[in-house]
């Protein structure tokens, strides 16, 4: 499904990425775990082909990334951490756009907005612009975008940042479901106990490099352990209180 090979990305002198190998089987849910800054959103741009490597290569599908093919676009679901969507449309003309591209008859396209709209509890017909969304919405606006045509592999950025309780666990059951049906879902987050119970698999990246590269399976069941593991490895004990409080 997924097969990475040496991958680097370098901004000026600074490597965001580098020396990555990993492979990602059909059906995997994969978390892509960090702290801010650790390499998991510039991972994610290079594998949806929005970002080029500066070393390595990935292939998709069996399909090299680097080619940027069409055909491989149409095959996955991309919702960014932020940004993207054309914001002086309505949600609804955006998510018209969106299903044209992938060509969606309206027929179609129509029933499954109006599925998503249900589900994820928004309704795109309103008339204001995306711009004048809360974050939480235009997250779920960039969640339906990413679903409209069927993909199946999933890369999703940040997914519950914004939502709030009951829309987070709408979002993890939808998830369960999508991945239980053989759509593979790459996920970077940074709700961790999310993480947990959703993931098979965890790539840990810090500074760039995969510093864990674990099945769930074999962390055990005991809640929390993903918190232990991420706090043991890029914890540096920095400084926890204020000098002047």
């Amino acid at each position: 499904m997924i097969q990475v090979e040496g991958l680097g990305k370098r901004f000026g002198d600074t490597w965001a990425l580098r020396g990555l190998d990993f492979r990602v089987e059909p059906g995997t849910f994969l978390g892509v775990l960090g702290r801010n800054g650790a390499g998991k959103t510039t991972l994610l741009r290079i594998l949806t082909g929005q970002m080029t490597p500066s070393e390595g290569r990935a292939r998709i599908l069996g399909l090299d990334i680097a080619d940027r093919p069409i055909g491989l676009r149409r095959r996955l679901g991309v919702m960014p951490e932020a940004g993207g969507l054309l914001e002086g449309m309505t949600g609804e003309q955006y998510l018209c756009f969106v299903g044209q591209i992938h060509g969606l008859n309206p027929t179609l396209l129509r029933e499954r907005m109006g599925e998503l709209g249900d589900l994820i509890e928004i309704d795109f017909r309103q008339a204001s612009q995306i711009a004048a969304y809360s974050f939480g919405m235009k997250k779920k606006v960039a969640l339906a975008a990413a679903l409209l045509h069927a993909p199946e592999l999933l890369f999703l950025d940040e997914p519950f940042e914004g939502l709030d309780p009951v829309g987070s666990d709408r979002l993890r059951v939808l998830l369960e479901s999508l991945n239980s049906k053989g759509v593979t879902v790459v996920l970077t987050s940074h709700v961790l106990t999310m993480a947990e119970r959703l993931c098979s698999r965890f790539l840990l990246v810090d500074q760039g490099r995969v510093l864990v590269d674990a099945e769930a399976k074999a962390m055990g069941e005991e809640v929390g352990r993903l918190e232990q593991l991420f706090l043991s490895k890029v914890d540096r004990g920095l400084a926890r209180e204020l000098s002047w409080m």
